[in-house]
């Protein structure tokens, strides 16, 4: 469909003037009218976070979410009267049927005298298996230096999007973030760029949102992984993956390497019973020092919510050096995340410093699970009731008995490991959180 050009004038017009209400509900109206729903909704979801009392907003939104009619069928013309005919003779008895034809694609000879089948073979790998096998002694099929195995991304997440986290943000802009923006300094006091951090806390947290962010400020390519993308059943395969995956990494420099769940790719090797384990874990040591290739240009962020299965080897200076606690969303970010998660949504009447008082502990994903399920709740009492009505606050404060923070389980688990654990202060920042919260 292409776009109305009033509809673009009227929605350049909104970005220079955002709190123009006749304006913002004139434009919903024609979005209506073109049939763009969705967009309509959305502009109308903003209007009413501003003027909850709207009744021309509440009409729109009736409007916008109410159910399309099917269209009426239209009846069969009469049948015009056909003049008396003279008697026809009998129809003649019907033709024997014909054979259908096998379905199939008509695959022409190929002139080169190769297989006319290995082109739709290819094609539909994924869904019939092949007609031959390759066999056990064959030698896999070389495919060059492609990164066959690990997708790298381009992010376009920035730290500005991160909500809260001061604390983090500015250790990742001494680490990372300065030296890459200053070469002349850098190169002055002989900063290298490659290094590592370890992000540890509560699951649900932003640890993996943040590496991203990080990717999306340095303008580096981003690498993900978890220990399902190494382990292969074979022996020494997994030891090959593991170091393809820090070869893309260093023919995409800069870029920024996210290992997930890092304690179970670099679990304690005092703890470890497979050899094969171990041997994986002294892959990823000689990686991370360089060994296998230079690491410049190399950034390695770890997440991990338990850092004490972490391997000590990893953390040594060189390695995994940096450590950095992911706490919680604070009152500040907690709002910022709330925001985030009804900005398209039909909201009225929403007091969100009350909510946000009432979700200390929760993490980002069980704020956006407290979204999701006051949606729930007034999607239901609308079916109900008939009548479309907006998120309230009353779906709020129905979903916050229901919703619980996840993060408790593992504040009670790190309680422990700070108190009898915390050996050479590694824990220090986590002790001064819980001694704040009054946990310790």
């Amino acid at each position: 469909m292409s776009p109305d050009p009033l509809i673009a004038s009227l929605s350049a017009a909104l970005d220079a003037r955002p709190d123009d209400l006749p304006l913002r509900l004139h434009l919903a109206a024609l979005l209506l009218d073109a049939g763009r729903s969705g967009e309509a909704i959305a502009q109308i979801g903003q209007a009413l976070a501003r003027d909850p009392g709207n009744g021309e907003a509440q009409a729109l939104m009736q409007r916008a979410l109410a159910p399309v009619p099917p269209p009426p069928a239209t009846p069969p013309a009469p049948a015009a009267p056909q003049p008396p005919t003279a008697p026809q003779s009998p129809p003649a008895p019907p033709a024997p049927a014909q054979r259908p034809a096998p379905a199939g694609p008509d695959v022409p000879p190929a002139a080169d005298g190769s297989d006319p089948l290995a082109a739709y073979e290819q094609e539909l790998a994924d869904i019939v298996p092949p007609r031959f096998a390759r066999a056990g002694d064959e030698p896999e099929p070389v495919t060059g230096d492609a990164d066959r195995v690990y997708d790298v991304e381009v992010s376009g997440i920035r730290l500005a999007d991160v909500g809260g986290m001061t604390a983090v943000k500015e250790r990742l802009e001494l680490a990372f973030l300065g030296p890459l923006r200053n070469p002349q300094l850098r190169k002055m006091y002989g900063k290298s760029l490659r290094g590592g951090l370890m992000l540890y806390g509560p699951p649900g947290c932003g640890k993996t949102f943040l590496a991203r962010a990080v990717a999306g400020e340095m303008g580096a390519k981003f690498i993900s992984l978890s220990i399902v993308d190494v382990l292969d059943m074979w022996m020494g395969n997994s030891e090959r993956n593991l170091h393809e995956l820090f070869e893309a990494a260093r023919r995409n420099a800069p870029c920024v390497l996210f290992l997930d769940e890092i304690d179970a790719l670099g679990h304690k090797r005092s703890q470890v019973s497979s050899s094969s384990m171990r041997t994986l874990g002294n892959q990823l040591l000689a990686e991370l020092d360089g060994m296998e290739g230079n690491n410049e240009g190399v950034f390695v962020l770890a997440a991990t919510n338990t850092p004490w299965d972490v391997d000590p080897a990893l953390r040594r200076p060189g390695r995994l050096d940096r450590v950095v606690l992911v706490l919680p969303p604070d009152a500040e970010a907690r709002r910022a995340i709330l925001e985030y998660h009804l900005r398209d949504r039909p909201i009225a009447g929403i007091d969100l410093r009350k909510v946000v008082a009432g979700t200390e502990d929760f993490s980002g994903a069980d704020l956006a699970h407290l979204c999701e399920t006051a949606a729930e709740f007034a999607m239901a009492d609308s079916v109900r009731t008939g009548e479309v009505r907006m998120i309230e606050q009353r779906d709020l404060e129905r979903a916050l008995k229901e919703v619980r923070p996840s993060t408790r389980p593992w504040m009670a688990t790190a309680r422990n490991v700070a108190m009898f654990a915390n050996e050479g202060g590694v824990y220090d920042d986590l002790v001064a959180y819980l001694k704040r919260r009054k946990l310790l």
